[in-house]
């Protein structure tokens, strides 16, 4: 998965765990494309405070994700779900029974998670 897209996910689930002064600079770099100068400028820090709290941020999403799986139990739910749909699509065309039970089964994947 492309790193601006695996970022962009754990800022959606745990954004929200930073200080206010970590996600305006998170934001500012990951989302507007802002360069560490302007930002640094901005929030009157050194680029490399700037450099160095991204890196510390990217750290801490990443630490709630390997704690709590949340973007990987949503990524997971999502194929589950895709591939229920395709199995439902399948079955209105054949009317396939065991298409049913394969989507039951997926079904009860997405419970477990």
């Amino acid at each position: 998965m492309e790193r601006i897209v695996w970022q962009g996910l754990l800022y959606d689930f745990y954004g929200e765990l930073l200080t206010k002064h970590q996600r305006q600079v998170y934001e500012d770099v990951v989302f507007n494309d802002l360069s560490l100068s302007e930002i640094a400028l901005e929030q009157g820090i050194t680029r490399q405070g700037v450099h160095d709290l991204v890196k510390r941020c990217d750290r801490i999403l990443e630490g709630y994700e390997g704690k709590l799986h949340l973007v990987e139990k949503f990524q997971r739910t999502k194929e589950l779900a895709g591939r229920i749909e395709e199995m439902l699509d399948r079955y209105e065309t054949g009317r396939d029974r065991g298409l049913l039970k394969e989507a039951k089964r997926a079904a009860r994947q997405i419970a477990e998670l």
